[in-house]
């Protein structure tokens, strides 16, 4: 026995999908070919943020797994740091800049370049 009659299906598709299409974005950019995160999905996330609470909630979230992987790499390293770790949107932004300018941008994985310009910023070296 069914839940939903054969009858009404449709109708509680179409309610379903229509909500979908509300959260889910319609034009997502690609992925690397590695199925890495690319520097144009990055950018997508920084402009819909501010308009679209979504998208706000994922790239908070993509953002603080790039500050952990960041204390990671320091961790692992046994880098010493002058100054705290730090991460803000305008610091994405003006990480992945340049490789916004390349064509290849859906190509261009965004986490190694935030990961290398939050270490550079806080002064990481080796000890």
């Amino acid at each position: 026995m069914s839940i939903i009659p054969r009858r009404r299906l449709p109708a509680c598709v179409l309610v379903l999908s229509g909500a979908l299409s509300s959260v889910l974005p319609v034009a997502a950019a690609p992925s690397t070919a590695q199925g890495r995160l690319s520097v144009a999905q990055v950018q997508q996330m920084l402009d819909g943020a501010p308009v679209d609470r979504v998208a706000q909630q994922v790239l908070v979230a993509y953002l603080a797994g790039v500050g952990e992987t960041a204390g990671v790499v320091v961790d692992m390293s046994r880098a010493v740091c002058r100054q705290p770790l730090s991460l803000s949107s305008s610091d994405v932004r003006e990480a992945i800049d340049t490789a916004a300018r390349r064509d290849d941008r859906a190509e261009v994985p965004a986490t190694p370049l935030i990961v290398r310009d939050m270490l550079r910023r806080a002064g990481c070296q080796k000890a």
